[in-house]
């Protein structure tokens, strides 16, 4: 398709906003039964805290898993659309049957959301990228775009879902969460021919063609979603299997990755294990991070005092804030980053990422006032939580799309795909390690020295990878780095 030659809106394909508006409306979904899980578990159905955070935590891991599958299932055989279309059904399906106030729905419901999660997210964003060629300028414009449309999205849905939710009952929260999917999947059908002949099947008569164990592939594919569903849903109810199951897959992954960079050049070697201490760093600002879902939530339903000009906010609407903050300085980093560019000065990935885990633990000094404020039946301030969400903003900022970009720019060609996927794997471990990190709230520890625990990790963590930043340049040098050193020495030879 000639994306020149076709009707455009703000300078870019209609079929950008398409995506745009599909992905803010599942986005809605996911962010809107988020912001209720861990409140419907401790209030609806009584769990304790312990139970509880586990269970969101393995839920969070298989999020950032599933997309691994989903991804490489419509690139060999769905098709970016079908696979769009078939998440988009299982997401919608899972949110209505979570309305269900019965534990056997629950956990059937949070499987299905998973699985479903699977096919959409990895493929919607896909298609942001092929609807542009490779050196269109337009492209990094459509992604922030569309990367806007998520906040969009995220933003709204606490503050609706968690609101109704809260207020008039679980029921109806969720149901306003599959009501959103519902209007993103429309959406998508409605429009989808905008798409041209982009996110079709590679082969669509392999749809139908028989697989070795004698059916059909399409058929094949439906008993495997029927068999992970509560396959998933049974690990969600044991989330001690799931943690256990990282703390094998972990080791082995970092195994793998070690074995492949023994197979190359000595140069991406060293790109390679910079990469994996990058990731492996990453963990530790993911899994502190996610607390928003957790333990923050508990946190602010508890013991938090949520009045604002005489009005009482929701617990479960206060995670709007990190996304509303996204909006806010989104478009404030980009430009700083791209200015530094311009002058040769953009810090390395190392330093941003210490900079992110930093800010991180700084937000977390936050939440360790409020934990004092809130000693002996007091309420701790609000304020106090807003503070620490701005500074993980400012901290993901930093760490969040720095680390896509940066497994691009020094993974072998041959290696990009493994090592995106090893980055997305990275986040689904630190999903279910955020579990382990809330539980401890629920135990003789509370919140206090957790969080303070927390603070030393997260800090000290930023601290050793900017003083390892020197050390890491020199073991894989960044590309974008060599470039800058280059830029500025032509720079300083054509000034004297």
């Amino acid at each position: 398709m000639n994306v020149e030659a076709e009707k455009t809106i703000m300078g870019h394909p209609r079929a950008l906003f398409v995506l745009f508006f599909a992905e803010m409306w599942e986005r809605f979904s996911y962010y809107g039964m988020r912001a209720l899980l861990v409140l419907y578990m401790t209030k609806a159905m009584s769990y304790d805290d312990h139970l509880a955070h586990g269970t969101y935590g393995a839920y969070i891991g298989f999020v950032y898993a599933t997309p691994i599958i989903g991804g490489a299932l419509a690139d060999r055989f769905l098709g970016a659309r079908k696979a769009i279309v078939l998440g988009g059904v299982l997401m919608a399906a899972g949110h209505f049957v979570m309305a269900i106030e019965q534990p056997f729905f629950f956990y059937l419901a949070m499987g299905m959301i998973i699985a479903g999660n699977g096919f959409f997210k990895p493929n919607v964003s896909t298609m942001v990228g092929s609807i542009y060629e490779k050196d269109d300028p337009r492209r990094d414009s459509a992604f922030t775009i569309f990367y806007m449309g998520i906040n969009v999205g995220a933003f709204f849905a606490p503050l609706a879902c968690g609101l109704v939710g809260e207020t008039y009952g679980w029921v109806y929260g969720f149901g306003l969460a599959g009501i959103g999917m519902v209007i993103g999947l429309l959406t998508f059908l409605k429009w989808q021919h905008l798409l041209g002949p982009h996110g079709l099947p590679p082969r669509p008569e392999a749809l139908w063609e028989k697989s070795k164990v004698g059916l059909p592939k399409t058929l094949l594919l439906w008993i495997a979603i029927a068999a992970f569903v509560p396959f998933a849903a049974y690990l969600l109810k044991h989330p001690d299997f799931v943690q256990a199951g990282v703390y094998i897959l972990g080791p082995l992954t970092i195994m793998y990755v070690t074995y492949e960079a023994m197979r190359c050049t000595p140069l991406e070697r060293g790109r390679l294990f910079v990469l994996l201490i990058l990731i492996t760093f990453s963990i530790t600002f993911w899994a502190c991070f996610e607390q928003a879902g957790s333990s923050f939530t508990l946190f602010a339903d508890r013991h938090m005092d949520r009045h604002v000009f005489g009005y009482e906010i929701p617990a479960s609407a206060l995670q709007a804030v990190n996304p509303g903050f996204i909006l806010i300085f989104g478009f404030i980093f980009s430009y700083a980053w791209t200015a530094l560019g311009r002058a040769h000065r953009d810090p390395s990935s190392p330093i941003k990422f210490s900079l992110g885990l930093i800010q991180l633990g700084l937000g977390f000094v936050a939440m360790v006032i409020a934990a004092q404020g809130a000693k002996d039946g007091s309420l701790a301030s609000i304020w106090w939580m807003i503070l620490a969400y701005m500074l993980h903003t400012t901290g993901e900022l930093c760490l969040s799309p720095v680390g896509l970009s940066t497994i691009t720019r020094m993974s072998p060609p041959r290696l990009v795909g493994l090592m995106m996927g090893v980055w997305f794997l990275s986040n689904a471990f630190a999903g279910v390690l955020s579990g382990v990190i809330a539980g401890m709230t629920g135990g003789d520890a509370g919140y206090e020295k957790v969080y303070m625990m927390v603070v030393y990790c997260a800090i000290g963590v930023g601290v050793a990878l900017f003083i390892l930043t020197p050390f890491l340049n020199r073991l894989g040098p960044d590309p974008k780095m060599i470039a800058q050193k280059a830029a500025r020495e032509r720079h300083t030879d054509t000034t004297y």
